[in-house]
């Protein structure tokens, strides 16, 4: 597998939210979905050969899952990882 293969299943997509969208605007940071099992170092070489910017930091988070209920079928939703990344200054991704 190339880096190129695994830079495109480490960036899986983009969190769109209007947390995300206020983090972009105040800090120049962007928000994707990626592997639970991605470092900080995957992500960070991920973004940059992916999209072209240079990123000064990485910050993760799991996001744990949550009890669901339809009726009287119980379930849970799955437990993924969110990227903050945030880029040098003049730099942007065009992320829609």
């Amino acid at each position: 597998m190339s880096s190129l293969d695994r830079a495109y299943q480490i960036i899986k997509k983009p969190v769109i939210t209007e947390k995300a969208s206020d983090d972009t605007g105040r800090r120049n940071a962007y928000h994707f979905r990626v592997p639970v099992d991605a470092n900080k170092v995957e992500i960070r070489n991920a973004v940059e050969q992916l999209f072209d910017v240079k990123v000064t930091s990485v910050n993760t988070l799991r996001v744990r899952s949550k009890a669901r209920r339809r009726g009287y079928t119980q379930g849970e939703t799955p437990t993924w990882k969110k990227a903050m990344v945030q880029l040098a200054d003049g730099q942007t991704i065009d992320v829609l």
